[in-house]
C-alpha cells in the first residue's frame, strides 16, 4: 500500500467495509476501525493515522465531538466529514470542530480516493456548495463557537488579500489569475497564512475568513 494510512469511523459496518474495499483498491491502506466517536479518538491515539474518515452521526460520542479531540491530539491526523445528507446541519460545526472537509456516503469511489489522496496533503476538500453554506450560516446570524482566534495584523497586505479570496472558496490557479501571480506565488503566500495564523488547512482559514469579517456574507 501507499499513501496515507487511513481510520475509518462509522457506526454501520457495511460501511466500513464498504469503504475499506474501495481504499484497498485505490492502493490505500486502512489501518483501523472504530464504531463511535469515542473509540474513534482511542483508535487514532493508538495509530496516529493521515486521515480520519468520520461519520457525524454516531451513538454515545458523536463525530462533531471525536474530531475536536482528535485535532487537539498530537501528530497531524485530519478528519474527513462523512454525512448521508448534503443539507446536513452539522456541516459549518464540522469544520470549526477542525474537519478538513466533508463527502457524502454516496461517493463514488474514484471521488472517496482522490479525496483522501487530497486531503492528506493538506489541502481541503470544500465545494461551492459547503462554502455557500458557510456563507448562509453567517447570514443566518445562527451563534457558532469560534474554531481559531489570530490578530490578522500579522499579514501583509497581499496576504490579506490572498486570504479573503481563499475564504470566498476560490482555488490558487484562481487566486493566481485574480491577482496576475503565478500559482507557485500564491501557495507561498497560502504557506505564509497557515504560517503565520497556525492554520492546519485551508477548510480553517475559510473559516476564520468568515470569524473575523475578512470575507462577509454577500460580499
Amino acid at each position: 500500500m501507499t499513501g496515507p494510512r487511513v481510520v475509518i469511523a462509522d457506526d454501520q459496518a457495511f460501511v466500513r467495509i464498504g469503504f475499506r474495499m474501495i481504499l484497498n483498491s485505490g492502493g490505500i491502506e486502512v489501518v483501523g476501525e472504530a464504531a463511535d466517536g469515542a473509540e474513534a479518538v482511542s483508535v487514532v491515539r493508538d495509530l496516529r493515522p493521515d486521515v480520519v474518515l468520520m461519520d457525524i452521526r454516531m451513538p454515545g460520542m458523536d463525530g462533531l465531538e471525536a474530531c475536536r479531540r482528535i485535532v487537539r491530539e498530537p501528530g497531524d491526523s485530519r478528519v474527513l466529514m462523512l454525512t448521508t445528507f448534503d443539507l446536513d446541519r452539522y456541516v459549518y460545526e464540522a469544520l470549526a470542530a477542525g474537519a478538513s472537509g466533508f463527502l457524502l456516503k454516496d461517493v463514488t469511489p474514484e471521488h472517496l480516493v482522490a479525496a483522501v489522496r487530497l486531503i492528506e496533503t493538506g489541502d481541503a476538500l470544500l465545494a461551492p456548495s459547503i462554502t455557500r453554506r458557510l456563507v448562509e450560516r453567517f447570514a443566518s446570524g445562527t451563534p457558532v463557537t469560534p474554531a481559531v482566534h489570530r490578530d490578522l495584523a500579522v499579514l501583509t497586505p497581499r496576504e490579506r488579500e490572498v486570504l479573503t479570496l481563499v475564504g470566498g472558496g476560490r482555488s490558487n490557479s484562481e487566486i493566481a489569475d485574480d491577482l496576475t501571480l503565478s500559482e507557485a506565488t500564491v501557495k507561498t503566500h497560502v504557506a505564509r497564512i497557515f504560517a503565520k495564523l497556525e492554520l492546519r488547512d485551508r477548510a480553517q482559514a475559510v473559516v476564520l475568513a468568515y470569524e473575523t469579517g475578512l470575507v462577509t456574507p454577500g460580499a
